[in-house]
């Protein structure tokens, strides 16, 4: 268990450091490039290599709506469920305090909304309520149909991560622009927690649409596919060392 928990650590944190660090340190210098395409595939990209690295070890959630709606769809043990949010809340503010260390070294830095998500005037573009909450519960039910169609059993096997980690950049393509992109309750936490004030108000939303669409996601899909033999089959067919989780 210790070793799932670990890798749902390393692998949270370094979705928001590398996602949010992009954003917070990247994507305002035009001259490299980046932008908000940049940050993308930062995003895509974190989850890309965890999923690799540590996927086999714990699933390679690294976010609280990808547990519940993998739990909804039968494939995550309920033992797990807390602990998973747990670490990957704390990894996640343990990568946006990094974050802010980094950033504030630069003289004259300006936090702003720190890469949180929000709506009305925290939108970027300026989205209502309705829109976001909508954006975000739509996007996290097909993220969840990519990782419970990709690792189902009939699937390419060890080829999961791929299209995780190109859903998640299609995810930020479309909805940076309206929300800044969530669909990941601890990502909107840990920037929220530094960026403060209006951000903290609105955080219910990062939290309330991703798992609604997640869990909706969820029982679909223990409908639509047929269950792959373990949780670890996420990325590969390796088990865990500490056996295998009912599904």
């Amino acid at each position: 268990m210790l070793r799932r928990l670990f890798a749902e650590f390393v692998g949270t944190f370094w979705l928001v450091f590398g996602g949010c660090g992009c954003a917070v340190l990247a994507a305002g210098f035009p001259q490299l490039g980046v932008g908000f395409v940049g940050v993308s595939f930062a995003f895509g990209l974190t989850v890309l290599t965890m999923a690799y690295a540590v996927g086999h070890i714990s699933g390679g959630h690294f976010n609280p709506a990808v547990t519940l709606g993998l739990w909804a769809a039968r494939r995550c043990a309920n033992k797990h469920v807390l602990p998973y949010i747990a670490v990957q809340l704390l990894g996640a503010i343990l990568a946006s305090a990094a974050l802010w260390i980094i950033a504030s070294g630069k003289p004259g830095w300006v936090p702003a909304g720190f890469a949180a998500n929000g709506y009305g005037a925290l939108s970027p573009g300026g989205y209502s309520m309705g829109a976001c909450f909508l954006t975000e519960l739509l996007l996290t039910f097909v993220f969840l149909l990519i990782i419970i169609g990709t690792t189902s059993k009939g699937a390419a096997s060890g080829f999961a991560g791929i299209p995780i980690g190109l859903g998640l950049t299609l995810i930020h393509l479309i909805s940076i622009p309206v929300t800044n992109t969530s669909v990941n309750p601890a990502r909107s936490t840990a920037p929220a927690l530094f960026a403060g004030g209006d951000y903290l108000g609105q955080l219910w939303l990062f939290w309330v649409a991703p798992i609604a669409g997640g869990m909706l996601a969820g029982y679909i899909g223990a409908l639509l596919y047929e269950p792959a033999a373990t949780i670890e089959t996420i990325i590969t067919e390796q088990p865990a060392s500490d056996g295998p989780v009912p599904v």
